[in-house]
């Protein structure tokens, strides 16, 4: 058995605004290349196929688009479940007959404890879903978290499991001891969502989604794919791609991992103002990239930001490496002194806080001036 094992395309996803759908389409000819050149039996997706419940009409579109091509043309087994940024109900639209081109779609627990039997293995898909999900379908009020509940679920499906062939569980959740990036959605309250490795014990191999690295699991048959994109400044220096997993009928388990590359790539500029707009600097890099911009200045540098994107149309962020100039340094107001204070008095403590100096006479001059006509039509709108 040969498949690849891919999760978390949130597709129709965006950081700070920017739209990701070229990206995500430019990964995904990758994957194919690869699934066609290797002659894959099936393509795991392992959750989160969509970044929202309700993605919007052009993100539809292309994951539909790309399933497509995927099933019908390439003829390719695909075998997914649905994640927690997927609605459930809305994925499973058409799942009846998908069936019948070998599209295996499960989005409910009730649909996970047969296999689906393909080649020398029996895959059994588990999506998403809470402890509440499991103590209404099995009718028991004692599966209180993600570990008792899964345990359950995993009891079940071992009904099944035919000694004559492999079993790999494709799933969607978050293994103990695995490592989360900041993009992935919080869906735990004192780690009650997590779920021990032993729970997957007797399963060849366990193709997870959720985590957005691909070295989140340290257990070498339970895997996260990791993503196809950098979808956070956390993520900036993970590889990202897909895994290539053969099952040998000695039970034999090799995991290649194929990394992928956008035209645009996520990526951190660290440096001085001066240097990363200079042009020595800048002409030397990926202009157009997502970039996250860490300055080391300390000191105020006015329209910091419109002026980096004049040169880097596609700035995420900016944060400063050392605050010890700026805001970090101010002095603590408690509310009672702040209500005590003028406008007047607490604009020239902040002024001395940030840059270090006092107010010069024609700034004050000039701060008279304002607070002046302030005054004035603050009066007139009284009248």
């Amino acid at each position: 058995m040969k498949f690849i094992h891919t999760a978390d395309w949130h597709i129709g996803k965006k950081i700070h605004g920017f739209q990701l759908l070229k990206e995500q389409e430019e990964v995904y000819r990758q994957l194919v290349e690869v699934a066609v050149k290797e002659k894959v039996d099936a393509i795991v997706i392992a959750g989160d196929l969509y970044d929202r419940a309700v993605p919007p009409a052009e993100a539809v579109l292309l994951l539909n688009k790309m399933l497509m091509e995927l099933n019908i043309v390439q003829k390719i087994p695909l075998l997914v479940v649905s994640g927690n940024h997927d609605s459930s109900t809305r994925l499973a639209t058409g799942g009846p007959w998908y069936e019948f081109l070998n599209f295996h779609l499960v989005t409910k627990i009730e649909d996970s404890l047969k296999p689906i039997v393909l080649g020398n293995t029996q895959f059994f898909l588990l999506p998403y879903f809470e402890p509440i999900d499991a103590r209404l379908y099995f009718g028991d009020a004692s599966l209180t978290t993600h570990e008792l509940a899964a345990k359950r679920v995993v009891e079940e499906m071992k009904k099944s499991f035919d000694p004559n062939y492999h079993q790999v569980l494709v799933a969607h959740l978050f293994v103990a001891g695995s490592l989360r990036t900041d993009s992935e959605t919080e869906v735990t309250v004192g780690g009650l969502d997590q779920v021990s490795a032993s729970v997957f014990k007797d399963f060849d191999y366990v193709a997870l989604g959720h985590l957005h690295n691909p070295n989140a699991s340290r257990h070498e048959r339970i895997q996260y794919s990791g993503t196809l994109l950098k979808f956070s400044v956390s993520e900036a220096n993970q590889a990202k791609g897909f895994k290539l997993i053969e099952l040998t009928d000695e039970g034999t388990l090799k995991n290649t991992f194929y990394p992928v590359e956008s035209t645009k790539s996520l990526r951190v500029l660290t440096g001085l103002f001066d240097e990363l707009t200079a042009r020595d600097y800048y002409e030397t890099q990926k202009k157009d990239d997502y970039l996250f911009i860490q300055l080391k200045d300390t000191q105020i540098i006015p329209d910091a930001m419109n002026r980096l994107r004049e040169i880097y149309p596609n700035v995420l962020g900016m944060e400063r490496l050392d605050k010890t100039g700026l805001l970090s340094k101010m002095g603590q107001f408690n509310k009672e002194k702040i209500q005590q204070s003028s406008p007047r008095a607490l604009f020239e403590k902040y002024y001395q806080e940030v840059t270090g100096d006092s107010l010069s006479k024609q700034q004050t001059d000039l701060l008279t001036t304002i607070f002046a006509q302030l005054k004035i039509e603050e009066e007139d709108q009284t009248q």
